[in-house]
Parts: C-alpha cells; sequence; structure tokens
C-alpha cells in the first residue's frame, strides 16, 4: 500500500467517524467536545449576566442553569409577573450555590423602546456597580408563506429581533469597552443559517442578527469584546403562542405538542451555557436531521439548496407544531 492510498483510506474513516459523531450528537461537534473538557459552568460563580427575553423558554431556563452555578443575574422580558416566577426559580435553585435575593434583579421593560435603553443599564450598574455579559435572547416567531406576508410585518420583526438588540448593545458597550473587557451573547437560530421555509421575516431578522454582530465581532474582539451567536433549532417552548403571521397584528396562537421531536429546552439551555462560559464564536444546538443539513448547507450548500427547493416546505410543515400547520395549509 503506497502512502497516497494509506492517506485516502485514514481521510475515509475520519470522515466516517465524524458523520457518525454528528448523528449522534445534538450540538456542533465543537460544542459537544468543549461540554466535556471545556472551561466548567463553575466558572460563572460571582459574574454578573443580564438575560433579555428571561421570561420563559430559553432564556427562562438559561437563567436557571447560571443561578445554579452562582451567577449574579438581571433578567428582563415585558411580563413582569412570570419575571417573578423566575426569579423565585432562581433563587430556589441557586441556594446551594449562595445566591441571595439581592443577587436576582428584576428589570421588566420592552427591548423595542430604545429610548429606555440607557435608564435600565444604569439601573443595572447601579444595583451590581458592573456587568460581565449581555444576553441578548428576546424575540418572537413568525409563519407565513412569502407571497403573502405584509411589509409592516417585517418591520415589526426587525423592531423586535433585531433593532432592539443591535440598540441596547451599543448601550452596554461603553461600559465594556471602559474595562477591555465584556461579552456579548445573541441568541440567533438555525434559521439565522439558511432560508427555511414558511418563515421569512423571522428568517431575515436571524440572518441580519450575523450580519451585524459577526461585524461588531471583527471590530472589538482586538478591544476585548467576546460575541457568541447561538443557533439553535427547535425546542419545546411557548413561541407560537405569540407568532406573527402575514397580517400586521395578527397571532397564529400554535401549539407545540409535547410528542413532536424537538429538543428539551433545559438541554438547549444547559449547552448555551455551556457555549457562554467558552466563550464560543457560533455554536448550533439542535436534534438531527436540522443539525446534519447546517453541515451540508455550511460545506455543500448547493446541494443543501436543492433539497430545500424540493422539499423544504413540505418538511417544513411535517416540524411544526398541529395548529399551526392546520393554519398554514388553510391559508
Amino acid at each position: 500500500m503506497d502512502f497516497f492510498t494509506f492517506l485516502f483510506i485514514i481521510s475515509v474513516l475520519i470522515v466516517v467517524l465524524l458523520l457518525i459523531l454528528i448523528f449522534f450528537s445534538d450540538g456542533d461537534l465543537t460544542l459537544m467536545f468543549l461540554e466535556k473538557i471545556g472551561t466548567r459552568l463553575s466558572s460563572a460563580r460571582g459574574k454578573v449576566y443580564w438575560v433579555v427575553g428571561a421570561s420563559s423558554g430559553i432564556g427562562k431556563e438559561l437563567a436557571f442553569q447560571l443561578a445554579a452555578h452562582g451567577a449574579k443575574l438581571v433578567i428582563s422580558a415585558r411580563r413582569e409577573t412570570e419575571l417573578k416566577a423566575v426569579k423565585a426559580g432562581c433563587l430556589a435553585i441557586g441556594k446551594n450555590a449562595g445566591l441571595v435575593e439581592s443577587d436576582v434583579l428584576i428589570l421588566p421593560f420592552d427591548v423595542t423602546k430604545v429610548d429606555s435603553h440607557k435608564h435600565y443599564f444604569d439601573l443595572v450598574i447601579r444595583h451590581f456597580g458592573t456587568l460581565d455579559v449581555l444576553i441578548n435572547n428576546s424575540g418572537r416567531s413568525q409563519k407565513a408563506e412569502f407571497q403573502n406576508i405584509k411589509l409592516k410585518v417585517d418591520k415589526e420583526l426587525f423592531k423586535t429581533n433585531v433593532f432592539g438588540l443591535v440598540n441596547l448593545t451599543r448601550v452596554v458597550l461603553p461600559h465594556f469597552l471602559a474595562k477591555s473587557k465584556g461579552h456579548i451573547v445573541v441568541t440567533s437560530s438555525c434559521a439565522g443559517k439558511f432560508g427555511a421555509p414558511l418563515s421569512s421575516s423571522y428568517n431575515a431578522t436571524k440572518h441580519a442578527l450575523h450580519g451585524y454582530f459577526e461585524t461588531a465581532r471583527s471590530e472589538l474582539a482586538p478591544k476585548g469584546i467576546s460575541i457568541t451567536m447561538i443557533c439553535p433549532g427547535m425546542v419545546h417552548s411557548d413561541i407560537l403562542t405569540a407568532c406573527a403571521t402575514e397580517n400586521p397584528g395578527e397571532q397564529l396562537g400554535g401549539k407545540i405538542g409535547a410528542d413532536e421531536k424537538r429538543m428539551k429546552t433545559e438541554r438547549c439551555a444547559k449547552l448555551c451555557a455551556v457555549a457562554i462560559v467558552n466563550k464560543l464564536d457560533e455554536v448550533w444546538i439542535s436534534l438531527n436531521p436540522v443539525l446534519f443539513f447546517l453541515y451540508v448547507s455550511q460545506y455543500a450548500p448547493t446541494i443543501a439548496r436543492a433539497f430545500l427547493s424540493r422539499y423544504g416546505v413540505q418538511a417544513a410543515i411535517k416540524t411544526r407544531g398541529r395548529r399551526e400547520a392546520g393554519a398554514l395549509g388553510a391559508r
């Protein structure tokens, strides 16, 4: 056996091994590796994290993960009642890590009201004296066929999912730059990596986040600022309840079935926390086949687009919540 034949065989074996690992993973391979041997979640102890969009879903569970390891928290969303419940959960979970009442600050506000951002950031600094990590997790989903979407819906989605987060980040940045240290986390989506059917406005906002924050990373990394883009796939949450449609002000009111194949929110939040403490640039968190498709779209984009063009709509409908699929089918 000559050297080149040996090299070819080794290469094939490595590719096969990687494919097997991907098929049995629920996150990209770097994330899976660092979950085992990377920086431990206990490194969050004593640091101040501001979780925006903490009243439910991934944000809520992420707050719980951080609290369990002794992180100090600012939790924000529009719904104060839900935030109070999250704070109670954080204090209960974080009791063994030494968390006390003053270590969890509730700051209810609407991220789209950008003129208020400086006020709320000042309250964070007044309470804790510093901020270590800003987690931009707020956002709203949307489901509709491309040709039916009213332009006002696009504008509303961008206002909520993009401009509010970008402005809040710019408000916080001078504090990070003054310290030459800081960490910005942005919850994007697997839909921010390829054009998933039946949610173009939502997908566009997630793609836009990558445009903004990848550029910001190139400018800010030399100044000591880390940026982590988190791309979750489908998880069990109430995201469909207030899901936008093609019409301004309309809500889909969809519901995810408990038996549907989606990642548990707690598991997704755990992997988000791992990505954050390890300061990864970008992570993919999803069950298969979406995780595998992300790799295909990254390394064989023409093949991925051909698949989406031929089978994307049918696949999207099959993987949506029951009420959502019915609503889309009726349109």
